[in-house]
């Protein structure tokens, strides 16, 4: 059976660390593959790296046919909801994905709402659920209890998702800033961003405490001597870190 391996689909989970991925190699060579590929017609659903080195080592494994599945959301949704009950997932991991979750689901409602075509309904439908229960799904509070996190958790990781420059996300899955911080560091422009994490992890700790010590200050005091050296302070530090990446861009140029 020729099998289809998605690339939107892989996109939905975070590849393996070397690691994690010599580990499930030696299992598998050891032990063989275990548990059924999950498919949906050709499509691979649930077994990637599995497959990957099964195929590589020519393993012998078994294919499950999922019949429930309609449209691809619903296969997003189920991904989403195997990998939302796995204990290996770090708490920024699970809000992503609950983020998507609620995305996936508020464009079913949207769907609805603007009476589609049965054909379109058909391809952003969630799986066997009514409109009100989508609806219900998609508050702040369902979506950060799918997650098993605090609204303000989940609100941390959405900023971080909105803002942050793809280093200071890095930063965060390898837990060399916690969410709580790396939500500060997103407000700031994105070559402060970028500079605090090259400088590691004591340079993003104390960017974001910078940044709260200048909201504190400007919350308590906004028109004082102090709340007015803040903002100053915060803009010298702006425009420091956008003329170190000017000067880097220019190096590039030039060199």
């Amino acid at each position: 059976m020729n099998i289809t391996v998605s690339e939107e689909l892989r996109a939905y989970i975070d590849p393996l660390t070397p690691h994690e991925h010599a580990a499930l190699e030696r299992s598998l060579l050891a032990e063989g593959c275990r548990d059924a590929l999950v498919l949906w017609g050709n499509v691979l659903v649930d077994g990637h790296n599995r497959y990957g080195i099964c195929s590589q080592h020519g393993i012998a494994f078994n294919t499950l046919q999922n019949t429930q599945f309609k449209s691809m959301n619903d296969v997003h949704l189920w991904m989403i909801d195997q990998h939302l009950g796995r204990r290996s997932l770090s708490d920024f991991q699970r809000g992503v994905l609950a983020l998507r979750r609620k995305d996936i689901l508020t464009a079913s409602v949207s769907a609805a709402a603007n009476s589609v075509t049965p054909e379109s309904t058909a391809a952003v439908s969630s799986p066997s659920a009514s409109n009100s229960h989508v609806q219900a799904m998609t508050t702040s509070d369902a979506t950060a209890k799918a997650a098993r996190l605090s609204s303000s958790a989940l609100s941390h990781i959405k900023k971080i998702q909105e803002s942050a420059a793809p280093e200071l996300v890095a930063a965060v899955k390898s837990g060399s800033i916690s969410i709580t911080a790396a939500a500060n560091v997103a407000s700031l422009p994105v070559a402060e961003q970028v500079a605090a994490a090259a400088g590691g992890k004591k340079e993003l700790q104390q960017a974001a405490r910078q940044v709260r010590e200048s909201r504190a200050v400007e919350r308590s005091e906004p028109d004082s001597p102090a709340g007015v050296i803040a903002r100053l302070k915060q803009t010298i530090t702006t425009l420091s870190a956008e003329n170190a990446a000017l000067k880097a861009q220019l190096a590039e140029l030039t060199g």
